[in-house]
C-alpha cells in the first residue's frame, strides 16, 4: 500500500511539472505571434514606400535613358557628317602625298591614303554618282594605283638582279656527294622588299581590282631568270677555257655576293662538281688511250683519231647539264618567292609566263644537241652522239621534279620538256642502232693495218661501248621506248632496260666479230689472219674485262666470255701452224736416220745420208731466218699476250730443235760444221724474242 502512494506521489510531481513546461510553452508561442505580426507590418510599410519610390524615379530614368540615346545618334552624326565632309575635300588633302609616292610617307601610310579614296569613291558611287567629287575622287585614285603599279616595279627592278653563278653552282651542290644538309632557298630580295610588294600586290589585286602589276612581275622575274642562266652559261665558257679537263665550280663561300643574293642562312663549304658529261670524257679517254694505237710500240703505233672528238665532248654538255640543274632550283626558287608575293588565283598563271623563256631557252639547245646528233648520225661520227646520254640520264633523274614543280601549269609548258626527252631519247636509239648497221657494212679492206694489229674499227667500237657502261639504263630505255618495238614509259623499268643494253652489246660483238673474220680473209699471208684475229680477240675481251661490260653482257649472254676464250685458244693454234714448215726438217718426216745407228762408234754416213742433213740444216736455217723476217713485222701490241706467245714459240720449237740438234752435232756429216748448224737452242730463243717487234 505504502508503495502504491509512493508511485502515485511520484506521478503527481512529474504531471505537474509537465503543466509547468506547457505554460511556458503557451506563453513562448503568444510571444512569437506578438513579434510575428509587428515584422509583417514593418515590411508592408516599406513595400509601400518602395512602390511610391519607384513611381517616383521610373518617369526620370527612363528621361535619362532617352537623352543617352538622343547624344549617343548626335555624335554618330557628328562623325558620319565629318566622315562625309571628308570625302568632299579627301582629294585635295591627299593629292600631293598620292603624286609623290610611298617614298615620301611610308607605304603604310600611303595604302591609309588610297583606302581613304576608296571609301570616298564608295560613298560617292552610292549617294551621288554625278558630282564632280566623285571625278576628282576617281582621278585621285587612279593616279595612286598607278604609283603603286610604279612602285612595284620600282622594287622589282631596284632590288631584282640575276643569281651570281657561284651561288647557283652553291644550290646545286655536288650530286655526287650525299650531304646531309638540305639547300637553302635563294634570297632574291631583302625581306623588307618582299613584305613591300607583297603588300602592294595583296592591295592592288584586293582594293585596286587591278592584275596588271602581275604582268610586270611575270616580265622582270622571267628576265631575271633567263639572265641568271645566260650568265651562269658564260660563267662555266670563260671557266672551261682556263682547263681542258673540267670546269672549275667554286664549293666555297667565295668573293661574298652582294646581300641582295644572301642565303638565308651559313650554307657549309663544298667540293668542286665533276659533271656527268666530263666523267663520260674520263672514261672515253681511258679507252684511248689503253687502245692497240696508244700503247703499242714505236714501229706499231698508228694516230687513232678519236683525241678531237673525245675533247669536244664534254664542255657543251657539261654547260647544258649544269644548266638544267640550275633552271629546276630558279624555277623551285622562284615558285617559293612567288608565294610570298602574288596571290594565290594568279599564281600558276604568272609562275606558267615567268618560266617560259628559260624553259624556251634550254629546251632549243637540247633540241639543237639532238639536230647535231642526228648530223653526226648521218657522218657516221658515232663518238660525238655520246653526248646526249649524259644529258637523257641527268634529265630523266631531275625531270619529277620539273614536273611537280611545273604542276598546274598549261599543258604546252609541261610538255616541252618531255617532248625534248622523247626527241632525245629517239636521237640516242636510233645512233645505235645505226652503230650496228656501220659495223656491218664497214668495208672489208678499208685500212687494214698491214702489220695485223688490232683494228681501228675494233678500237672504235670498244671507244663507243665503254661510257655507255655508265648510262647502260638509259641507253637499254633508248631502245626499249624507240627501238623498233616500242614500249611505253610504263612498262619500262631498270632490270629491263640493262637486259635490253646487254642484249645490244651481244649483237654490237657479234657483228664485229663476223667483219673482222670477213676482213682478215683479205691477208695474202695466212699466218698473219690469226695474228690478225688474235689480237682483236684479245683486245676485245681484256676491254671488256676491265671495264665490267662483260659483266653485263653475262645477263644477257653467260657464255661470251668463254666464247672469246676459246677464239683465242683456236687462233693461238692456227697460228702455231706458221712453224710447219720449220718443223718439217727437224721433225725428220723424209728418210730420218736412226738414234741407235748415229751412236755406233766410227759410224761412216753415205754421201746421200750426209747430204740429206746438210738440207735439214739449211732447211732449218732458212725457214727460221724468213720466218724471223716475217714476224718481226707482225704486231702484238698487248705485252701479255706478246710475252705469252713467245712463250708458247719457244716451248714449241726449242724442245725439238734441241733433241734434233743433239742427234747430229757430234755426227761427221761435213768439215764445215759452223755452215749449218748456225743456230744453239738459246739461239733460238734469241730468234723468237725477236718476233714481234721491228727495230729488233
Amino acid at each position: 500500500m505504502s508503495q502504491t502512494k509512493i508511485f502515485k506521489a511520484d506521478i503527481d510531481m512529474k504531471l505537474e511539472k509537465e503543466k509547468n513546461n506547457l505554460s511556458i510553452l503557451k506563453e513562448a508561442m503568444n510571444k512569437s505571434r506578438t513579434n510575428t505580426h509587428s515584422m509583417l507590418g514593418i515590411l508592408n510599410s516599406f513595400e509601400n514606400r518602395l512602390q511610391k519610390l519607384e513611381s517616383t524615379i521610373e518617369p526620370v530614368y527612363n528621361e535619362t535613358e532617352m537623352l543617352r540615346r538622343r547624344q549617343e545618334n548626335i555624335e554618330k552624326t557628328t562623325v558620319t557628317l565629318d566622315n562625309v565632309l571628308g570625302y568632299y575635300h579627301v582629294a585635295k588633302e591627299v593629292e600631293n602625298m598620292i603624286k609623290e609616292g610611298p617614298s615620301s610617307c611610308g607605304l603604310d601610310r600611303y595604302l591609309a591614303q588610297m583606302d581613304r579614296l576608296k571609301q570616298a569613291m564608295l560613298y560617292f558611287d552610292t549617294h551621288n554618282s554625278s558630282s564632280l567629287e566623285l571625278l576628282d575622287v576617281t582621278r585621285v585614285f587612279e593616279d595612286g594605283k598607278e604609283v603603286l603599279c610604279c612602285e612595284f616595279r620600282l622594287l622589282l627592278s631596284r632590288h631584282g638582279r640575276p643569281v651570281p653563278p657561284i651561288m647557283l653552282l652553291d644550290l646545286i651542290g655536288d650530286e655526287e656527294i650525299p650531304s646531309s644538309d638540305p639547300d637553302v632557298p635563294l634570297e632574291h630580295f631583302p625581306e623588307k622588299i618582299v613584305d613591300d610588294l607583297g603588300q602592294i600586290a595583296k592591295w592592288l589585286d584586293k582594293k585596286g581590282n587591278t592584275a596588271e602589276f602581275t604582268k610586270d612581275y611575270l616580265t622582270m622575274r622571267g628576265a631575271a631568270m633567263l639572265k641568271s642562266l645566260q650568265v651562269l652559261r658564260e660563267h662555266l665558257k670563260s671557266a672551261s677555257a682556263s682547263s681542258s679537263t673540267s670546269i672549275q665550280y667554286i664549293g666555297q663561300h667565295s668573293p661574298a655576293p652582294t646581300s641582295k643574293f644572301s642565303r638565308t642562312k651559313e650554307t657549309p663549304v663544298r667540293k668542286s662538281k665533276l659533271k656527268i658529261a666530263l666523267h663520260l670524257k674520263k672514261k672515253a679517254q681511258t679507252a684511248l688511250l689503253q687502245s692497240p694505237f696508244e700503247q703499242a710500240s714505236k714501229g706499231h703505233r698508228r694516230q687513232g683519231s678519236y683525241n678531237d672528238i673525245v675533247e669536244n665532248l664534254d664542255v657543251e654538255v657539261e654547260i647544258y647539264i649544269t644548266q638544267l640543274s640550275a633552271l629546276l632550283k630558279l624555277m623551285q626558287s622562284e615558285a617559293q618567292l612567288m608565294s610570298c608575293i602574288i596571290p594565290d588565283k594568279n599564281r600558276r598563271t604568272v609562275f606558267d609566263g615567268i618560266v617560259q623563256q628559260s624553259l624556251d631557252s634550254v629546251v632549243s639547245e637540247g633540241e639543237m644537241l639532238a639536230t647535231q646528233a642526228k648530223k653526226s648520225i648521218n657522218k657516221h661520227e658515232f663518238m660525238s652522239v655520246l653526248s646526249i646520254f649524259p644529258v637523257v640520264k641527268h634529265l630523266r633523274s631531275i625531270k619529277p621534279d620539273f614536273d611537280y614543280t611545273l604542276e598546274g601549269c598549261s599543258t604546252p609548258t609541261r610538255s616541252k620538256l618531255a617532248s625534248m626527252l622523247s626527241t632525245l631519247g629517239s636521237t640516242g636509239a636510233k645512233a645505235l642502232e645505226d652503230f650496228i648497221e656501220s659495223i656491218k657494212n664497214d668495208p672489208e679492206r678499208a685500212s687494214m693495218p698491214k702489220d695485223g694489229t688490232v683494228h681501228e674499227l675494233t678500237n672504235r667500237t670498244i671507244i663507243f661501248l665503254e661510257p655507255l657502261l655508265d648510262y647502260s639504263e638509259t641507253a637499254g630505255a633508248m631502245l626499249l621506248m624507240h627501238g623498233e618495238q616500242a614500249a611505253p614509259s610504263e612498262a619500262v623499268d631498270a632490270k629491263k632496260s640493262k637486259l635490253k643494253f646487254a642484249d645490244y652489246m651481244t649483237k654490237v660483238l657479234s657483228a664485229l666479230g663476223l667483219n673482222l673474220s670477213n676482213k682478215s680473209e683479205t691477208y695474202n699471208d695466212p699466218t698473219l689472219r690469226p695474228i690478225f684475229m688474235l689480237n682483236n680477240y684479245n683486245y676485245i675481251l681484256k676491254s671488256i674485262t676491265r671495264n665490267g661490260l662483260l659483266n653485263l653482257i653475262h645477263l644477257c649472254n653467260k657464255d661470251v666470255g668463254q666464247y672469246y676464250e676459246d677464239q683465242i685458244h683456236e687462233q693461238k693454234r692456227l697460228y702455231s701452224e706458221s712453224w710447219s714448215k720449220v718443223l718439217h726438217y727437224i721433225l725428220e718426216i723424209d728418210e730420218p736416220l736412226s738414234q741407235q745407228r748415229l751412236m755406233m762408234p766410227d759410224v761412216k754416213l753415205k754421201d746421200k745420208e750426209k747430204q740429206n742433213i746438210k738440207d735439214k740444216f739449211s732447211g732449218f736455217n732458212k725457214e727460221l731466218e724468213e720466218i724471223m723476217k716475217s714476224q718481226k713485222g707482225y704486231a702484238i701490241p698487248d705485252q701479255e699476250l706478246r710475252e705469252a706467245l713467245k712463250k708458247d714459240n719457244k716451248d714449241f720449237i726449242i724442245p725439238r730443235y734441241k733433241m734434233f740438234l743433239e742427234k747430229y752435232e757430234r755426227v761427221n756429216f761435213t768439215k764445215n760444221l759452223d755452215k749449218y748448224i748456225k743456230y744453239t737452242a738459246p739461239a733460238v730463243g734469241v730468234i723468237v724474242d725477236k718476233f714481234f717487234d721491228t727495230s729488233a
